[in-house]
């Protein structure tokens, strides 16, 4: 065996493994053990993403290669040693300090996590490093799930006796007993002397006594503070600790209650002072808020605090959580939302829903609502908020960037399963149409919904749209009414692709051309040919065969309509033939094409030949076929590529009159009982004839197999093949090069060129309406949705139609951002022209109220994301419920906006408020006055 040696290269005499495919089996047995076995504690590390890229390609394992193959590995490098240097801020540590890794790293872009036993093995292989271990933690209540805490909590311990700062990395799943032992034993302190204050922004909000508490669940954040203060024990804080930060407060609890639900609407202040919406919701209630406002140690009963009223609050940045500022800035200016978390809500909240949080995250969204509507601050942390969003939510734990999307989907599910009204949710079984009208069936889709689901959610924030599938073997039909809670509409080049397919023609009629198409991405090959044959005219006469050309031969061909286009890979190349259209009951005829270089090598000429171009394919008008046949096609489909100095000018426009440089396709036909009608004799023996009459040298043809490799020539007075299918293979000299312009059938375009037509993509601004539009059209579902077909008994890729049937007062509109793929995430910054105001949905309705109803919306909040993807900054824009003026929530920063300001290509959710109408008004009457604007 061999062994790496110090340049990384193996020499003999040791038991590692000594090829690509060893090291690949070894890696992925240890990877499967420990993923079997995984549990709460298991280290992994972080490794470079280059690195380990790097790695994969040596031992077969490309992540971008359609295919792990070993087949060319001994031409790799094999990769040098582990090097994570890029991915830490302050280098090797030569003490075996932890080391501090680069905020905002991104797995499956900057890194990977690996196994230790994995490491180990990596490590013994190829040396360097650093290492950068990292141990899995177990999060959630309702779920429980496994994840690697890559960014441990980062705390700043300030020592009160002389006012040094020490930083802490701990777990944010260690409790605070366990920072309490860190500490002290870093300090060489004895425990029962030590006090640690939360100390969040340098204000002391609570002593940390809760020593089964996590450090999440005690609200602390990453880069925080803590203030450590060593005293005699007969000076012990109690309960209750006089403040010595000087704050105005008194006396501070160490813990505010949690166990009783304190829904309030706010205090009645002693000056009666009040302004805005809400105000009066905050006056007059019996409810009453916390003796002190936990989230950022700011007393709102204070003097000289007063009722804000106005939502001008913002919110401060945990951490990239700047995402949840976002999302949380628009619904706490919904206006419904904002009356309801202003009143008092206690009697619907439901404990004992499964599918909910036992009302903890409405209330705790409540809590937060009416802190950003009654501080007197600029700002306030939202840290209980996210401490009990992570305990809910794992996957928005931490301190990466998520989705505002995803998030604001959690938020309205789960405030709607702990306010669902809705105690012992009834079985309902579904039911079919049976051809009963729509209006019936969607009718009892909404009450069987309401039979389960009842809140403020349902009230203000779900519609209803109707679903088409059609199954594409039986044409079987399927109708449901669902309900929704927010549009994810999609732009419109994120459901379609382009593909570039080069037309031959089967009959040499025309020259080769390529034409670039737009079919849906989750279409099939009829929609691919449906789309070239509008492009290229098609004949009714005529059929497009559609193969896929590699290393000059034909190597599938696409014959099944309903075969996926996503089998078809954008690098690849596409070709299709114009062929009869009775083309099935016909022999066919594949011409491959193969070079012959002639070189002197004593003591005699060699001939190198190897293929070139690409194959023609035609089809032959009898079974009985001849070499005299197969030349005189050869002929045909050759013919538009023959130069001019080939054809005698005489000859050449006799043959251009005759038969338009080939014989029509439309002389090939067959009569009804499949034999050939009087048009073969037109499509041989004018081929034939033509040749002879030009005086064109007779072509070096032979029969082959697929891979060009067997070869029988090709004699023109014998019988060939009686098959259906034949190939042939056509050596070219420099005497063909000189008849015919080989360039048309060499450099095939790919289907798709990466970066072709992108800047115009990005240019080209889109509407709102076409959005919706997109969304509505009828498509065929993705390869990973197949529908099971009730009456064919098998998965099919059946068709979608989408229709707004029911309309809710709350529009949540998510346009679609960001695609995400095996290979490729990507972020559209195509600018959508949306409407401000009066955003007319009445043509898209499907459905039409009794009573008058109004299909117009105004907008009043928007989620913006800004950047690329796994990172960028969100903000909002929102407008004031009385008022009508705009302001733009950065986080902790509120500053006022212009309307017209408001449009961007940062718009990521939009949402919009129903126009009320007057009962007296007609819905007709209200679709005609509020025309849409943009």
């Amino acid at each position: 065996m061999t062994i790496p040696n110090s340049d990384g290269f193996l020499s003999a005499g040791s038991c590692l493994p000594c090829t690509p495919e060893e090291e690949k089996d070894i890696i992925l047995e240890l990877t499967r053990a420990a993923e079997a076995n995984q549990k709460e504690g298991d280290l992994y590390y972080v490794v470079s993403l280059r690195w380990w890229r790097d790695w994969q390609e040596y031992v077969g394992l490309d992540r971008f290669s359609e295919h792990s193959s070993l087949g060319n590995l001994s031409a790799l490098a094999r990769p040098g040693k582990i090097d994570n240097s890029k991915l830490v801020l302050n280098g090797i540590d030569a003490e075996g300090i932890e080391l501090d890794l680069q905020r905002n790293l991104q797995e499956g872009e900057d890194y990977t996590l690996v196994p230790h036993e994995v490491w180990k093995k990596l490590l013994e292989w190829y040396k360097g490093g650093p290492e950068l271990p990292r141990k899995v933690i177990s999060e959630g209540i309702i779920v429980k799930e496994f994840r690697v805490e890559v960014y441990p909590l980062c705390l700043k311990l300030i020592d009160a006796r002389d006012n040094t700062q020490r930083t802490i990395r701990i777990s944010r799943k260690a409790t605070v007993s366990e920072l309490y032992k860190t500490v002290c034993t870093l300090l060489e302190l004895e425990q029962s002397k030590a006090c640690i204050w939360d100390y969040y922004e340098k204000s002391k909000i609570h002593v940390l006594n809760n020593f089964d508490q996590t450090l999440e669940e005690a609200q602390l954040q990453m880069d925080q503070e803590i203030l450590l203060e060593v005293q005699p024990d007969e000076l012990w804080p109690s309960s209750f600790d006089t403040n010595t930060t000087g704050n105005e407060l008194a006396l501070v609890p160490l813990e505010p209650s949690r166990s009783s639900i304190t829904i309030a609407g706010g205090p009645t202040l002693s000056n009666g002072y009040s302004t805005g919406f809400g105000t009066h919701l905050l006056q007059g209630n019996n409810f009453s808020l916390p003796l002190r406002d936990a989230e950022d140690g700011y007393d709102i009963l204070n003097i000289g605090a007063k009722v804000d009223g106005r939502g001008l609050t913002g919110l401060h940045n945990l951490g990239n959580t700047c995402f949840m500022n976002s999302a949380i800035q628009c619904l706490v200016h919904t206006a419904p939302l904002v009356e309801y978390f202003l009143k008092d809500y206690s009697e619907e909240i439901n404990k004992d829903n499964p599918l909910g949080m036992q009302g903890e995250l409405a209330i705790a969204f409540g809590e937060l609502l009416r802190k950003l509507w009654s501080s007197g601050r600029t700002s306030i942390a939202p840290r209980a908020f996210k401490a009990k969003l992570a305990r809910f939510a794992p996957q928005f734990s931490g301190y990466n960037q998520h989705d505002s999307q995803e998030l604001l989907a959690f938020l309205l599910d789960g405030l709607h399963e702990d306010l669902n009204r809705v105690i012992n949710k009834p079985y309902i079984e579904a039911k079919d149409a049976d051809g009963r009208p729509d209006e019936e069936f969607a009718d009892e889709c909404w009450k069987n919904h309401m039979a389960r689901n009842d809140s403020v959610i349902v009230d203000f924030c779900q519609g209803q749209y109707k679903s088409t599938l059609v199954c594409p073997v039986c044409s079987k039909v399927s109708v449901t009414f669902d309900p929704f809670m927010y549009l994810s509409l999609p732009l419109p080049s994120t459901v379609t692709r382009m593909m570039t397919v080069t037309v031959f023609s089967g009959d040499g009629s025309a020259l080769p051309m390529p034409f670039t198409v737009t079919v849906p991405k989750h279409g099939c090959c009829k929609d691919l040919v449906r789309a070239l044959s509008a492009s290229c005219c098609l004949k009714s006469s005529e059929a497009l065969l559609l193969a896929e050309v590699y290393d000059h031969r034909i190597y599938r061909y696409l014959e099944n309509p309903f075969e996926s286009l996503s089998s078809i890979k954008d690098e690849e190349h596409i070709v299709a033939y114009r062929v009869p259209i009775n083309h099935d009951k016909l022999p066919r005829l594949e011409i491959m094409h193969r070079r012959t270089d002639r070189f002197l090598s004593e003591p005699q000429f060699n001939v190198h030949r190897k293929l070139i171009g690409t194959p023609l394919v035609t089809y032959l008008a009898k079974d009985s076929i001849t070499g005299t046949d197969i030349h005189a096609a050869v002929s045909t489909v050759l013919a538009p590529l023959l130069r001019a100095k080939a054809f005698p000018p005489t000859n050449r426009a006799k043959s251009s009159k005759e038969n338009g440089c080939g014989p029509s396709l439309d002389a090939i036909a067959l009569t009804e009982n499949g034999t050939c009608s009087s048009g073969k004799d037109l499509y041989t023996s004018n081929m034939e004839s033509e040749a002879r009459a030009n005086g064109l040298p007779s072509l070096q043809l032979a029969l082959t197999d697929e891979k060009g490799a067997n070869r029988i020539s090709i004699f023109t007075d014998s019988s060939i093949f009686p098959g259906s299918c034949g190939r042939v293979l056509m050596d070219w000299s420099d005497r063909e090069h000189e008849l015919y312009d080989f360039s048309f059938l060499e450099d095939l375009p790919e289907v798709f060129k990466s970066g072709f037509m992108l800047k115009k993509t990005r240019q080209e601004a889109v509407t709102l309406f076409s959005c919706l539009e997109t969304f509505l059209k009828e498509e065929p579902l993705g390869p990973d949705d197949m529908w099971y077909c009730p009456s064919c008994k098998e998965h099919r890729q059946a068709t979608k139609k989408l229709d707004l049937w029911r309309l809710p007062e709350i529009l949540v509109v998510h346009l679609k951002r960001f695609s995400y793929s095996r290979f490729l995430k990507n972020k559209l910054d195509t600018f959508v022209n949306f409407p401000v105001h009066n955003l007319d949905l009445s043509k898209y309705v499907k459905h039409r109220e009794v009573a008058p109803h109004s299909y117009v919306y105004n907008l009043y909040a928007i989620s913006n994301h800004y950047g690329g993807l796994g990172g960028g900054h969100y903000t909002a824009y929102a407008k004031l419920i009385d008022e009508d003026s705009w302001y733009h929530f950065d986080d902790s920063h509120v500053s006022p906006v212009n309307e017209d300001e408001i449009k961007t290509s940062a718009a990521y959710l939009l949402f919009y408020r129903q126009v009320e109408v007057d009962s007296k008004m007609s819905m007709e009457e209200t679709s005609s006055s509020n025309s849409p604007s943009c």
